[in-house]
């Protein structure tokens, strides 16, 4: 079990608070930074860079994805057909959901005696949890037989990726882990196997970052540009940090004035905790609860909104959320000088494939 402090973290991009954590969890060594959500512009992480000191190792996940592509187009053509295969298994998981929330809601309004309407909701929402996790079990059950045909990290293309990324990781003291296309970041955090890498390193992640450590991947948008607002399931996360829903920019994809709503999502994804991760705002996994929460509620039960400290994994919270402080420069005295992090980065024989 991951026992390093986890650290996620409300949007960072134009109100940043990571620095804050950072500097309150004392640590002063390089970070291992990961952008593949960013996709092709994950080379552009100059403020990110700036932001922590100047001692941040990009590890080029997206990047060091397209070479594998290049040099192995065998696996290439098999992850393609992986993929394809979870697009249609999303598509049509989505009707069998859409349909069923439907149902969900037109019983929230409809009228009858208490004791029926509240079997009636429970049993909405059981249904709705059951076409949650046989979608769940397709997944999982699509990447583990890929993953077993395949072994993609026993391939020379990917192999020697691997190599580098640990060594870098190793030599790092803690690793951040931006946002994006969530789809986009999973897929490069799985194909390299990060996870086993970042093992006991503290980890600070945010938007798309946050929710690829959960166990579970929701999509929300209430009010999309197109279609219907059904929250769903979209994948397993890495799973590092237990019974979260992380839930960011909740003010503009979730219609949070409404109860109804908001409490069919919280009781559907119970007991895990809805969590909003609106600007400045920041929570701690400890290995045991969470802790240190800035600013972060909970979707509760009833469909209302609730602020504390720290909550246990079976939602009892303790103490007041905690403010965060004013944003403040750094005097240039006391920013930690830049580590040499030249023996960090890759050896020659990658450095010409920058993407």
């Amino acid at each position: 079990m991951h026992h390093a402090p986890i650290v996620l973290l409300g949007p960072q991009r134009f109100d940043p608070t990571l620095g804050e954590a950072v500097r309150e969890l004392g640590i002063r060594g390089p970070f291992a930074t990961i952008t593949a959500g960013w996709q092709e512009r994950e080379a552009e992480d100059a403020e990110l860079h700036e932001h922590l000191f100047r001692r941040t190792i990009n590890l080029r996940l997206y990047a060091r994805a397209e070479e594998v592509w290049r040099e192995d187009p065998e696996f290439r053509e098999a992850h393609r057909a992986r993929q394809d295969r979870l697009r249609h298994k999303q598509d049509f998981y989505r009707i069998r959901l859409e349909h069923a929330l439907e149902s969900a809601f037109v019983i929230q309004k409809r009228k009858a005696p208490s004791d029926i309407l509240e079997e009636e909701e429970a049993m909405s929402i059981r249904l709705l949890q059951e076409i949650d996790r046989t979608h769940l079990e397709q997944c999982h059950f699509i990447r583990e037989r890929f993953e077993r045909i395949w072994k993609p990290r026993f391939r020379p293309a990917i192999a020697k990726h691997c190599e580098e990324i640990a060594a870098i990781i190793a030599r790092c003291e803690a690793v951040a882990i931006a946002g994006g296309h969530v789809g986009t970041l999973l897929n490069r955090l799985e194909l390299f196997g990060i996870k086993d890498m970042i093992d006991g390193k503290p980890i600070f992640a945010w938007s798309a970052g946050a929710m690829v450590l959960s166990e579970r991947i929701v999509l929300f948008h209430d009010d999309p540009p197109q279609g219907p607002g059904a929250p769903e399931v979209f994948d397993r996360g890495l799973g590092l940090v237990p019974r979260v829903v992380p839930l960011p920019h909740p003010d503009q994809r979730l219609r949070l004035s409404d109860r109804a709503r908001m409490s069919l999502f919280a009781r559907r994804f119970a007991p895990a905790l809805a969590l909003t991760f609106r600007p400045r705002t920041r929570i701690m996994w400890n290995g045991h609860a969470l802790v240190h929460g800035h600013g972060v509620e909970r979707i509760r039960p009833d469909g209302s909104l609730e602020s504390f400290a720290s909550w246990t994994l079976d939602g009892r919270g303790e103490g007041p959320s905690l403010p965060l402080p004013s944003p403040q420069g750094i005097p240039s005295e006391a920013r930690p000088s830049p580590p040499d992090l030249t023996d960090l980065l890759p050896p020659p024989h990658s450095s010409g494939h920058h993407g």
